[in-house]
Formats: C-alpha cells, sequence, structure tokens
C-alpha cells in the first residue's frame, strides 16, 4: 500500500474538504488554488446572516396604525353601548316599572317604539357584522370564505344557519357595508376548480339561498345589506325622536306642586338624553369608520406600506377585524397587543385551508420583504410548532392547497437561510423527507403523476406547477447543505440523492436551444449547486457522500452532457467540473471519472480550445480537475497520454489563462504515469526553454509550478541537452543556482499561498548537483548548505501534502521534505575538493 494513501481509501485520510469560494481578484491572477494550497476558513456567511452584531434598525410596524384605530372604534362602541344598556335599564325599571300607570300615552308609545327601535339596532348591528361579513369575505369576491364570530350575545341565531349550512366556518366582525370592500383583491389559486367549472362540495357564502324561492331577496350578501341599512335608519329614528320629545317636552299633565310629576319628567328628560347620546355616539362611530376608511384609505395605505400586493387586503381586512373584535370583546388594549407575524402564525395553525393560506401568505411576504424579514423569520424560527406546521404542509398534495404549500416551501427557503433555523429546521422529525416529496421530475417519475394525479381532479396535473415546487425544494437543500450535519441528514434520506443527481440532466437539445426554459436551467444549476456542496462535506459524512454520489450511475455521465453541450452556460459547466474536482479526492471516484467516456476529453476541449474571456474561470477549474484526476492515478494519466495532448499542453504554458494549470498536468504526467511512457514523456522537454525562463522572472505560484514542472523535465533530459538547453536559453546554470539559493532565502518558514515551493526547489538543487559535479560547488560558494539546514530546523506538515483541503493536508507526499534535504547535504557533503582533485 502507498503510504500517501490512507487505508480506507481517501487520499491522506481527510478529514474534511471545505470548498472555498475563491477570490477573483488575487494577487498575481494566476488562477484557482482551491485545492493547492490551504485556505483560512472565511466567516460563515450565514452566520452572518443570522444578525450578530450588526442588527438593523427596528422597523416601525405599519399594522399599529389599524390596531389603534380599532382602539378608538372600540371606545365608541363601548360608550354607545354602556350608555344603551343603562337606557334600557333606565326605561324598564324606573320609567316602565316605577311610572308605567301615570305615563302619558304618548311617552309610553315612544318609550316603546325606542325602545323596539335599539332592539332591533343592537339585533341588526350584532348580525349585520356577521351576514355582511359573509357576503363579502367569500371564495368569489376576495379569496376567504371562514372567519371567526363576533363573541357577543345575539349570534344564536347563526349559529343554527352555520349548523345548517356546513359551509359557514367562523365568522369574524365586520363593521362595514359592501362599499368598503369592492375591488378586492385576486382570486388565490385556491378557487381555480370554481373557475374551471368544476364542481364544488362547499357553498360560496355570498351565494346562499335560505329559502327555495325568493333567491335575490334572501341571498346572503343582500341580507346584509338590509341589516346595515336598519342599523343606520334605526339609529338615526331614535335620536330624532329623543331629539323631539327632549325639545318639545310635552310629557303631559306635569303641575308644580306634583313632586311624582316632576321626578316623571326627569326621569324621562335622562331616558330621550341617554337615547340621544348612544345613537349619536353609534352615527360618530360609523362616520369616523366612513373617513378613515373610505376617503382616507386606512386599510389601502397600510397594506401599501406592508408591500403585500393587492391580494394583501384580505389579510389586512382580516387582521383589523380580529384586532377590533379583541378590544369590543375583551379590554380595549387587548387589540394592541396584536401584530400581522402573530397573527400569520395563529392562522397557520386553523383547520381552514382559507385561513391557512392567508396565514401562510402573510409569513411569505413579510419574509421576503428586506425590511421585515429580520423580524419576521426570527419569530418564526423560535416557534418549533409553526416550523412544524410549515414543514408539514410541504406534503400537501392536493392541487386546491397547492398556494398554501408552496408559501410554506418560500417562507422554510428563507428560514433555511440563516444557519440556527436552519439546523432547527432539518431537527425537525419527517423534514427532509417533507422536502424531497417537493421535487418531482417527469423525465422520471411518470407513475401516475405521484400521489397529486391521484387526488379527484386528475386534470389538474396540467394546470400543478410542479417546476416551481422543484425549484423551492433545491433552493432549501442547497441553503440547509451550508452545514455539515444537515448533509448528513440529506444522504441519509432515502432516495433523496437519487433525486436531486436526476435534475443535473440537461441534454443537448436543452443546453443548445437559444432559448432555453430560464426554470428547466435553474432547476440544473441548483441541482449541481446541491450536489457540489455535498461532495464538499466534511470528514466520515462527506467520504460517504462522495462514495454515494458516484456510485449513482447518472451523475457523472449527466455532468459529461453538461460539459460536452453546455458552451452556452459557463456557470453550469463550472459547477460540474468543480464536482468531479471534489469527487477525485475518493480513489474509487478517481476511477470512476477516468474510465466514463468522454470526461476526460471534455475537459481537455474545455482548457485547450479558445474561449472567450467570460469562460476564462471555467477553463482554470478544468485544468485544476484534470490536475487532480491525474494526481497519484497512474491509469487516468495512461488514459491522458493516449489523447495526444501533450503538445498542446506545452503549448499551453504559452498562454497565461493555462501557464499553472498546464504545469501541474504536466509534473503529474511526468511523475505518476510510470516508466513504460518514458519515450513519450520526452515530448515534454520541449518545454525546458519556457519554464527556465519562467522560474528565473515570476514568482509566488507560477514560480511553485514551473519549478516543480522543472524537477521532473530535466529527468527526461540527458546532461549534453541540459547544457544546450541552457546555451540556446541564454541562461547559466550559476544564475539558475543564484536564483534557487535566494528562493530559499526569501522563504526561510513554510509560506501558505506556495506551500510546495521550498521542496520543489530542493529537487530542483538535487538534479542539478546530480547532473553535473560543477553545480555542487556552485551551490557550496552560494550557501545552500546553510539554507537547507534553515529547512531543517523550520519544516512542517505544511510541506507533505500536494493537495489542501481549507486547513487539512491531503494526499500526502511520498518523500518528506526531510529526507529530500538530508539528500541534497549528503550531495554537498560529499563533494571532492577542485584543489585536492587538481593535484591528483
Amino acid at each position: 500500500m502507498d503510504d500517501n494513501k490512507s487505508p480506507n481509501g481517501e487520499r491522506g485520510g481527510c478529514i474534511r474538504l471545505q470548498i472555498i469560494e475563491q477570490n477573483k481578484q488575487q494577487s498575481d491572477n494566476w488562477g484557482s488554488s482551491i485545492l493547492f494550497e490551504p485556505q483560512r476558513l472565511a466567516s460563515d456567511p450565514i452566520s452572518e446572516a443570522d444578525g450578530g452584531t450588526s442588527r438593523r434598525p427596528a422597523v416601525q410596524a405599519p399594522e399599529k396604525k389599524l390596531t389603534l384605530f380599532a382602539l378608538r372604534l372600540a371606545v365608541l362602541e363601548k360608550m354607545a353601548s354602556s350608555l344603551g344598556a343603562m337606557g334600557f335599564i333606565w326605561a324598564t325599571v324606573v320609567l316602565l316599572g316605577g311610572f308605567a300607570i301615570t305615563l302619558d300615552k304618548t311617552d309610553f308609545w315612544f318609550i316603546t317604539i325606542i325602545l323596539l327601535i335599539e332592539g332591533a339596532r343592537i339585533f341588526s348591528r350584532s348580525h349585520e357584522l356577521e351576514w355582511q361579513h359573509q357576503a363579502t369575505w367569500s371564495l368569489t369576491d376576495a379569496g376567504i370564505d371562514s372567519f371567526r364570530m363576533l363573541r357577543s350575545s345575539s349570534h344564536c341565531l347563526l349559529r343554527r344557519i352555520k349548523d345548517f349550512f356546513h359551509s359557514f366556518s367562523t365568522l369574524q366582525p365586520q363593521r362595514h357595508h359592501d362599499r368598503e370592500l369592492k375591488g378586492s383583491t385576486n382570486v388565490p389559486k385556491l378557487t381555480e376548480q370554481k373557475s374551471l367549472g368544476l364542481p364544488s362540495r362547499k357553498w360560496t357564502t355570498s351565494d346562499v339561498p335560505l329559502l327555495p324561492y325568493a333567491r335575490w331577496v334572501f341571498l346572503t350578501k343582500n341580507i346584509s345589506k338590509l341589516l346595515y341599512w336598519l342599523q343606520l335608519s334605526s339609529a338615526s329614528a331614535c335620536m330624532s325622536l329623543s331629539l323631539y320629545k327632549l325639545i318639545k317636552q310635552n310629557f303631559g299633565d306635569i303641575s308644580k306642586g306634583d313632586s311624582d310629576k316632576r321626578n316623571r319628567k326627569s326621569a324621562l328628560n335622562i331616558f330621550y338624553a341617554l337615547a340621544f347620546v348612544e345613537a349619536m355616539l353609534f352615527l360618530i362611530e360609523k362616520a369616523y369608520w366612513e373617513w378613515k376608511v373610505i376617503r382616507y384609505k386606512l386599510l389601502e395605505e397600510v397594506n401599501n406600506e406592508c408591500e403585500l400586493g393587492p391580494s394583501g387586503m384580505v389579510s389586512i381586512k382580516r387582521f383589523f377585524y380580529d384586532a377590533y373584535s379583541k378590544c369590543v370583546n375583551g379590554s380595549i388594549f387587548d387589540g394592541l397587543k396584536m401584530d400581522l407575524v402573530s397573527f400569520g402564525m395563529e392562522l397557520l395553525a386553523s383547520e381552514s385551508n382559507d385561513e391557512q393560506l392567508i396565514g401562510a401568505t402573510i409569513l411569505w411576504k413579510f419574509s421576503a420583504n428586506e425590511r421585515f424579514s429580520g423580524d419576521t423569520l426570527r419569530k418564526i424560527g423560535t416557534s418549533i410548532s409553526v416550523m412544524e406546521r410549515l414543514v408539514d404542509m410541504l406534503n400537501w398534495k392536493d392541487p386546491q392547497e397547492e398556494e398554501i404549500r408552496r408559501s410554506a416551501a418560500e417562507i422554510l427557503s428563507k428560514l433555511a437561510g440563516k444557519k440556527q433555523n436552519s439546523l432547527r429546521v432539518a431537527g425537525i422529525p419527517g423534514a427532509m423527507e417533507s422536502i424531497s416529496s417537493l421535487l418531482h421530475n417527469s423525465r422520471s417519475c411518470d407513475r401516475a403523476a405521484d400521489e397529486i394525479c391521484e387526488k379527484e381532479m386528475v386534470h389538474d396535473r396540467e394546470n400543478y406547477e410542479f417546476s416551481a415546487f422543484n425549484l423551492l425544494g433545491l433552493l432549501i437543500l442547497k441553503k440547509l447543505a451550508h452545514d455539515p450535519d444537515n448533509c448528513a441528514k440529506i444522504g441519509n434520506t432515502r432516495g433523496l440523492l437519487e433525486k436531486i443527481v436526476d435534475f443535473t440532466l440537461a441534454g443537448e437539445r436543452l443546453l443548445s436551444a437559444n432559448h432555453a426554459a430560464e426554470s428547466q436551467i435553474l432547476a440544473v444549476k441548483r441541482s449541481l449547486q446541491v450536489v457540489k456542496m455535498l461532495v464538499s462535506t466534511t470528514g466520515t459524512t462527506g467520504k460517504s457522500l462522495r462514495k454515494d454520489i458516484s456510485e449513482i450511475v447518472f451523475t457523472i455521465s449527466n455532468i459529461r452532457e453538461i460539459l460536452r453541450y453546455g458552451s452556452k452556460h459557463a456557470t453550469l459547466q463550472k459547477l460540474g467540473i468543480e464536482i468531479l474536482t471534489s469527487l477525485a479526492l475518493e480513489e474509487d471516484a478517481t476511477e470512476r471519472i477516468g474510465s466514463t467516456g468522454g470526461v476526460l476529453k471534455e475537459l481537455f476541449h474545455i482548457i485547450l480550445n479558445e474561449k472567450s474571456e467570460a469562460q476564462n474561470h471555467v477553463r482554470v477549474v478544468a485544468g485544476e480537475a484534470l490536475s487532480m484526476l491525474a494526481c497519484e492515478s497512474e491509469r487516468n494519466c495512461n488514459r491522458i497520454l493516449k489523447l495526444n495532448v501533450l503538445a498542446k499542453l506545452v503549448e499551453g504554458l504559452q498562454h497565461p489563462d493555462l501557464l499553472i494549470n498546464a504545469a501541474r498536468i504536466l509534473r503529474n504526467l511526468c511523475t505518476y504515469a510510470g516508466t513504460d511512457h518514458f519515450i513519450e514523456l520526452r515530448e515534454v522537454t520541449a518545454a525546458a526553454h519556457t519554464v527556465l525562463r519562467a522560474i528565473m522572472s515570476e514568482e509566488n505560484k507560477l514560480q511553485e509550478a514551473m519549478l516543480g514542472l522543472a524537477a521532473q523535465i530535466f529527468r527526461f533530459m540527458s546532461s549534453q541537452e541540459s547544457s544546450i538547453m541552457f546555451e540556446q536559453t541564454s541562461i547559466k546554470e550559476e544564475d539558475l543556482a543564484k536564483k534557487l539559493v535566494q528562493i530559499m532565502k526569501q522563504y526561510q518558514h513554510p509560506p501558505i499561498r506556495v506551500p510546495r515551493i521550498r521542496r520543489f526547489t530542493i529537487e530542483l538543487t538535487i538534479w542539478m548537483m546530480k547532473d553535473k559535479e560543477k553545480n555542487v560547488h556552485i551551490f557550496k560558494d552560494l550557501g545552500m548548505e546553510r539554507e537547507l539546514e534553515n529547512v531543517k530546523e523550520t519544516t512542517s506538515e505544511l510541506e507533505s501534502f500536494n493537495i489542501f483541503s481549507g486547513t487539512i493536508g491531503l494526499s500526502r507526499q511520498s518523500t518528506t521534505v526531510h529526507s529530500l534535504v538530508e539528500t541534497a547535504l549528503d550531495l554537498l557533503a560529499n563533494a571532492p575538493n577542485p584543489a585536492t582533485k587538481h593535484r591528483i
């Protein structure tokens, strides 16, 4: 077993592979070095998104205007109700109880009429709220047909009607007339069944005929209008009658000496005053409502500030009525404690699909809004029950629940972008299975169209937006995959890896189309991003994922199709190549990639053919992938040699975009191809001139790559050939020796950006000393021995690896730097003294 292979088959016993996004503005602009130098881990963008120290300033909640408006209305309502109750008690106990016999006939009938009017108004007020509410909040008018009932003492009649008509759900009070709800909102997809003319099992509440005949008269929306105008007319009549009696003061024959009659007059004045003030307060309340809602358009203003869109009016009105209901039924301050996020979370737990849709829509809109997303996601993330509900909604495959399911997926996609929330989401039992249910690929899942198509309305499958759910599912997985623990859960979810890989399929027809469907390309991109993150996971989890993904027979072949036909989609090609690079960390996967027909050929096609400037980054990662595939793989090196690309790789050393990776590929070929290809590899010596000049003139990564290649190229040259080469380049061996000593002095300690530069320098020094004896004396005179002794004291693990993953070294070198130093020192120590040799 090679000592640079771990027993488990993973190169260098890989603990972690951390793919780090490359900084586009590198100091030397020579390309990617993700795997060939150690990288300090950058701060996690997801962690920063959690808030940290940079918290946004608090945003004033627009819905506070509604809760304050509800409070003011409730104050007027309670004042009117209290005065009405006092007036009723005064009339029944004092007037009709104490003065019933002595009351004038006119006053008796005035009191009776006022009480009847007040009773009718109270009755019409409570039921107008419910009937008007049903008339406007319906599936046809606003997309909603279920609201909670105002808990007043007079809703028994409505409860009986609800028992009879099962379509009536819990109701919510409403204190305005039909004009205020005109031009409501767009009908959600929940109502598409009706718009398509399909049979419905549920009454639309505004169309319920209470009697089999006289349909127009007894529609609920018309009854609500009747009740609304009844309370307005009754309040006006009550105020008019009371005011008339207060002005006229005609309470019958009341002599000045009769105290009983004087008391009766005072009692009547009090009653008429109470009735007048109560009716006036009610009309003031109505006028205030009309001014704020109709003229000032308060609801529309709040909806615009919340940026909920046209459909948001449903949610805003519903929220206001709940706030008003709490102010009326409880403390007047109860409504002030409400906010739209908590309201949406509350509706999410409802048993009504319509209420769930309102709640999910509110949370979705606020989660996507830059101003409100932080507080909204923080509040949702701290409620396990809400997150469990959202996860459960992902499994709802009834076409009528499509909009709810989509909203839940949108919210979870936002939640998954926060690190702590992503851990909580993934920790919910069955979460991964629920997310997996979002993925539906018709190309491979044409079995009766999944559970959705087994529903009642089979032809709804054509209108069901599978692509939207696919994109959302992949987006959620992509965000969850930032955490290694979540990656393990994704890998352990039955059938999920196969689904993800299936979305990476993009054939010639899709990739070559001039106007390919954006959703299809995006699905491929997101699936590739998810796979890339999975194969770059840490330790045993990463090893297991790379093994499982590489064993899926479509993984590599799908990427090959992208490489072959995806010239118009450089981003997809780059992602596919990065996946191959990560998979190449596993010995078995490296062999699978190399043995899959056309993969190596397509990679070379990408790096060796002229590309636009925009696609240079694809060439860089392709070269990196080939370097990885050729590293320590004799079979892949043989396959590359059969492609007859050596000459083009040598030419590639002339192109700035290919310099580093071409040098690495050539070095790996020279190192690992085996002795059977000695004659073929001699072709690489044609690059000696270019390599030597680069060593003398360049710095950093390019210099390191050229030093590594030089140490291998010169092995294929005889002493005479090397002398000719030095003459042709006008570079003396003394000059090269000076440069090597200078490099050793420059890097007194192992450098992070060029971790192998001292190793390669020592290897080239050893070759030069072995090539010509005079070079030993040159190095001795230049002080190379002292520099080598320094290396012995400063060498570290950093110099012992071919490949790095973050700060973890992979693919340990078979020869240590310490042993190279010992070899070089032995050559320097055993060199004969020139003076002694001359005397002999």
